[in-house]
């Protein structure tokens, strides 16, 4: 048998008040730590999706290996240049010490050239500008080492009048021992020898005068001896003479000086 449904409730009116009851408060039950169970999440046994790296990024690159190259061995030709070069560079060092060993101990000193004497007997002009003259001189070559012995092995003096060459005289070569001296004379001819008309007039005034101012000029090569050890070098001499008048003429001032 079919039952009905109840019949719909009477609508309130107005004057009805509306009465709210409270909801029903839920009654908490203790419960003890010994029953709470932790819930997993759900796994998911389906294996995920692969990863697609970004296009944009770019992997770095693994660092490149240098390979050394293998060491090559040294061709004999470059150890024998440098073995020459070590040879040759000790042997400069020893004669550097060797040198200065010398200096230092023996001091070597220059030979000295000097005009102790000397006569002017002839003085004439042919012409107004070709002069004559007989010139003589006594050369003094001293050696002031006490170790060293020196050898002249080329002379060559000049006589000069206001740096105006009018003789030239080569002297044979000689060897001095260690505080040797040397005298040699030394004769100067000069005939003919053309004299610009300035030197000329000179001359003439210094012969009137008695008074003759002549120059000589040497250079010669020495070479030392020390033992074993020889070394050559060259040397100037410069020496200013006062003469008197010919035919008798003597020396009355000179000085000289010599240089390397």
């Amino acid at each position: 048998m079919l039952s009905l449904p109840p019949p719909p409730p009477p609508p309130l009116s107005p004057s009805t008040p509306l009465t709210l009851r409270p909801p029903p408060r839920k009654q908490s039950t203790p419960v003890s730590l010994k029953q709470i169970v932790i819930s997993k999440p759900p796994t998911n046994h389906q294996s995920p999706a692969p990863e697609t790296e970004p296009l944009d990024i770019k992997r770095p690159r693994k660092p490149s290996v240098l390979h050394h190259p293998r060491p090559r061995q040294t061709n004999i030709l470059i150890w024998c240049c440098a073995t020459l070069c070590l040879i040759f560079s000790l042997i400069l060092i020893f004669f550097g010490i060797a040198t200065l060993i010398i200096f230092l101990v023996i001091r070597p000193r220059t030979p000295v050239f000097d005009t102790p004497n000397a006569n002017l007997s002839t003085i004439y002009f042919d012409s107004p500008e070709y002069f004559n003259g007989d010139f003589t001189f006594l050369a003094n070559f001293s050696n002031p080492n006490r170790k060293i012995g020196a050898r002249f092995e080329f002379l060559e003096i000049e006589l000069l009048f206001f740096n105006r060459l009018i003789s030239t005289q080569i002297v044979q070569p000689f060897s001095q021992q260690p505080r040797e001296q040397r005298l040699e004379s030394v004769h100067m001819i000069s005939s003919l020898v053309f004299m610009p008309q300035d030197h000329a007039v000179e001359l003439r005034k210094q012969v009137q005068n008695n008074r003759i101012n002549y120059n000589i000029r040497a250079s010669f090569k020495v070479k030392a001896t020390l033992g074993v050890i020889h070394f050559s070098y060259w040397l100037h001499s410069r020496c200013q003479l006062e003469m008197t008048g010919p035919p008798t003429g003597v020396l009355v001032a000179h000085r000289c000086q010599t240089k390397r």
